[in-house]
């Protein structure tokens, strides 16, 4: 009998545990490989940011599964078949970002849940469904239970129907974007500002009364207060930054030992 994969993540955080992930902007499958051999549970794939086809998201969706590792695809805001997609390719769970009303998350619910959550367009015909050799009634089942749905609070809008999207069957984790945020509170890139300390703890504490997961981004530094504060799934690397940190430090050590010139455009 064929059966969904189970997700990592929600494994973890129905555990209590905390969940480690990774955000890749670059195409190559081979990077999200090298993410999942250094132990993260889950690769981060966007479709928000990054000019990234579809082609692009299944490959590296089945290089995480030759791993066990969990995908969420962050998609576009659009229509159902934007939402839907990365599902039925087989990633483990969406993100939509700039979730700002409980009526636009209603519609999300609704467009992304089976029976008797939503009314998510069923095929079944897909890598998720193993190709129609799942049964129907098990599929939406294990839909439902096995893949999440994660909404970003990125912009102060949001907070004034926090409480009520929390409370929706059907969404998973309330992710917090201080980015975007910061920009909403008219301070933009200003991540130490009061505003948004207060928004963080505000969105963990919401998504736990509601016992959803509370999901944001973090680093090495401020892993253990975001745990403090509720936090389980937290992004900590990114490929863009990894691969610059690493080129930048090799060619400033060396260049500082032999006293070289540098023709970078960013180095003036």
């Amino acid at each position: 009998m064929m059966n969904m994969r189970r997700s990592k993540v929600l494994s973890k955080l129905r555990r209590g545990e905390i969940s480690l992930c990774a955000k890749l902007n670059l195409k190559d499958a081979s990077v999200a490989e090298i993410a999942c051999l250094c132990g993260f549970d889950c690769i981060w794939l966007d479709m928000e940011h990054v000019p990234n086809d579809w082609s692009t998201i299944e490959n590296q969706i089945n290089r995480a599964k030759v791993y066990d590792v969990d995908t969420v695809v962050r998609v576009s805001k659009g229509s159902y078949s934007d939402y839907i997609k990365p599902l039925e390719i087989d990633s483990s769970g969406i993100m939509v970002p700039h979730m700002i009303s409980l009526k636009e998350a209603k519609e999300l619910v609704w467009k992304t849940r089976f029976h008797p959550i939503g009314r998510r367009p069923a095929d079944g015909g897909n890598a998720d469904g193993a190709y129609c050799m799942m049964n129907f009634k098990e599929y939406i089942e294990a839909a439902n239970k096995e893949r999440f749905v994660i909404v970003q609070i990125e912009d102060p809008e949001a907070l004034g129907e926090i409480d009520e999207i929390a409370k929706l069957d059907g969404i998973d984790m309330l992710f917090f974007g201080p980015g975007d945020f910061s920009q909403g509170i008219g301070k933009p890139g200003n991540l130490d500002a009061p505003e948004i300390d207060t928004a963080r703890i505000k969105v963990a504490e919401i998504a736990r009364k509601n016992n959803k997961f509370a999901g944001t981004v973090g680093n090495a530094e401020t892993v253990d207060r975001l745990i403090n504060v509720g936090y389980q799934f937290i992004n900590v690397a990114a490929d863009v930054i990894g691969l610059s940190t690493y080129f930048k430090g090799i060619y400033a050590s060396i260049n500082k030992k032999n006293n070289l010139i540098s023709n970078s455009i960013y180095s003036k």
